[in-house]
């Protein structure tokens, strides 16, 4: 649930958007509406800063803490912050006009009330973040499966949602795409989230592959340890073309954003594979043209 650390000004909010120029997908292209670029810059400002939240990459100074009301004491306290941000959440769906204390929830209340949007998406990202501050293990693909339920799905059905375009099918389509880029997210990052304690390869795989945590702290895969990636590569790769009809059942130019989501996922797929399935020396990403060309191939329903 982790970003590519980008700089952060003395503005919270400011700092917190700017880091949608270093993600893995685009957030809110220039060739879609300037409404819709709006909203979902909303929702993308809501969902990098809760996850910044749980990470502990808040920016230093406690500035973020101070506009939740957190005290200095209690600033570092993730727990506590998650909280208090949820608190500040109700206010977005208050019928009232007190706004919310953080200036990126106040920004996020007119597109709520604009777009209609309920809170259970924005309280199952909350609900992830909390869960990562307890469970830094996964017995089991499933167990996988129902944090990804948490941590990535909501963001998909807020697209559909900020779009206009929710329908049961597209929902689950939605689902299996965004499940996907979260395991693709993890699977690149196995080096970075053991350093933050955690472990998103489930427990039950590694058992299966021989492979011991310790063996994910080297400079290099091992031949288990590739398998083991590989493996979970391809559940990675199936989640996608599950979902991939998604693109296309819309049109125009929701059609070329959800092009660039399947897209962006299917080069990252292409990038671990081309590396062997080493991740562990840092995380395999793809050039510019090879996602360009992953987004032609999946406009054209190929893939």
């Amino acid at each position: 649930m982790t970003a590519p650390a980008a700089p952060r000004t003395g503005d919270p909010e400011r700092g917190t958007l700017d880091k949608a120029a270093h993600e893995n997908f685009p957030v809110a292209p220039f060739f879609l509406p300037r409404a819709w670029r709006d909203d979902l810059m909303a929702v993308y400002g809501f969902a990098r800063l809760v996850d910044d939240i749980g990470d502990g990459d808040l920016a230093p100074g406690g500035a973020d803490a101070r506009l939740l009301g957190v005290s200095a004491a209690e600033a570092e306290d993730r727990a506590v912050l998650l909280d208090a941000f949820e608190a500040d959440l109700r206010w977005v769906f208050d019928s009232g006009d007190a706004p919310p204390r953080h200036p990126l929830l106040r920004r996020l209340r007119p597109t709520v009330r604009r777009c209609s949007l309920t809170p259970e998406p924005f309280l199952g990202l909350i609900a992830a973040n909390r869960q990562d501050q307890l469970v830094t293990r996964y017995e089991t693909y499933d167990d996988l499966l129902a944090y990804c339920a948490l941590s990535a799905n909501p963001v998909g059905r807020l697209v559909l949602a900020v779009t206009g375009t929710s329908t049961p099918e597209r929902i689950r389509l939605s689902d299996a795409i965004c499940t996907a880029l979260q395991i693709v997210e993890h699977l690149q990052d196995v080096t970075e989230d053991l350093g933050r304690g955690r472990v998103y390869l489930p427990a039950a795989d590694l058992k299966r592959f021989h492979v011991q945590e310790a063996d994910l702290a080297a400079g290099t895969a091992g031949a288990s340890v590739r398998a083991l990636v590989a493996y979970e590569t391809q559940r990675a790769r199936d989640l996608l073309n599950e979902g991939a009809p998604l693109v296309g059942s819309v049109h125009g130019r929701l059609r070329l954003l959800l092009a660039g989501f399947v897209a962006g996922g299917r080069a990252a797929i292409r990038a671990i594979a081309a590396a062997e399935y080493d991740v562990l020396p840092g995380p395999p990403k793809p050039g510019k043209l090879k996602l360009l060309r992953e987004v032609g191939v999946t406009l054209r329903g190929e893939g």
